[in-house]
């Protein structure tokens, strides 16, 4: 039988062995991507515990585990324009079509909270706060006065943060409150998913090593890539923009793809 799922991995991975024979001045072909509804149903039933974050080339899913702490919180790497947004978004929607709004609810917060305003009605969603508004910070103070709480609760709350770089602006105290969502946070259900645009990585340098677990869209600039993967040669800039993004596995790159909602 036919996996769509399969079949449009092939098709990335075609396109990504001719992009040497494409003209650079012409625009890229962007392939259409199956759907979240049609692929979680493709799927079939996930562990409960699972965060769907996309699908891999075999068209397997690729999840992270809510229930284990250990990767900490996720930052999300790339140049702007590469769908960090998006794959944040498309979290989101997989959580709320793939659990119970008492087993897993997110909150957002970024500078262009009109992104967002699609998913404001779902039941999963607890908010969308804009980075410049007071709401923000009152939203950082209760997730962390929920996770000193949390001593058994099998809830998790998704922390969507889109631009870390705009956290430079709040104050001192919520910095610090932040902070210990990162290193705390995953252990007591709280997870922090985190963008940030890779050409500015140097203004939130101080930041980086609370990720142990980075996914990456495009990079073009080499030397960034170098820097933030601590992998030379990672090549980041053959990934296709606003569909594919990588994280290391081990000593090898995962890439996977996100379906479009």
């Amino acid at each position: 039988m036919n996996n769509p799922l399969r079949s449009f991995s092939l098709m990335l991975e075609a396109m990504a062995d001719l992009q040497p024979e494409i003209d650079p001045n012409q625009p890229k072909p962007v392939p259409a991507t199956p759907s979240l509804a049609d692929s979680l149903s493709e799927l079939g039933p996930l562990p409960k515990e699972a965060l769907l974050l996309g699908l891999a080339p075999d068209g397997l899913p690729v999840l992270l585990n809510l229930h284990d702490p250990s990767p900490g919180p996720l930052l999300i790497a790339a140049d702007p324009g590469a769908g960090k947004t998006a794959l944040l978004q498309v979290i989101a929607q997989a959580a709320s079509r793939m659990h119970a709004p008492g087993d897993v609810q997110f909150g957002v917060v970024s500078n262009y909270p009109d992104e967002w305003g699609h998913l404001a009605e779902l039941d999963h969603c607890v908010g969308i706060f804009p980075t410049y508004h007071d709401s923000a910070i009152d939203f950082l103070a209760s997730l962390s006065g929920w996770a000193h709480a949390n001593k058994g609760s099998s809830q998790s709350i998704l922390l969507l943060l889109d631009d870390l770089e705009s956290m430079e602006q709040i104050d001192f105290d919520a910095r610090q409150t932040l902070r210990w969502l990162l290193l705390r946070g995953p252990s007591r259900r709280v997870w922090p998913l985190i963008s940030m645009n890779a050409q500015r990585a140097t203004k939130v340098e101080t930041w980086l090593e609370a990720f142990r677990t980075r996914i990456f869209g495009v990079v073009k600039d080499d030397r960034t890539a170098d820097r933030l993967t601590g992998v030379p040669g990672s090549t980041l800039k053959h990934l296709q923009a606003g569909l594919q993004f990588a994280l290391r596995e081990g000593n090898d790159w995962l890439k996977f793809w996100i379906p479009h909602v």
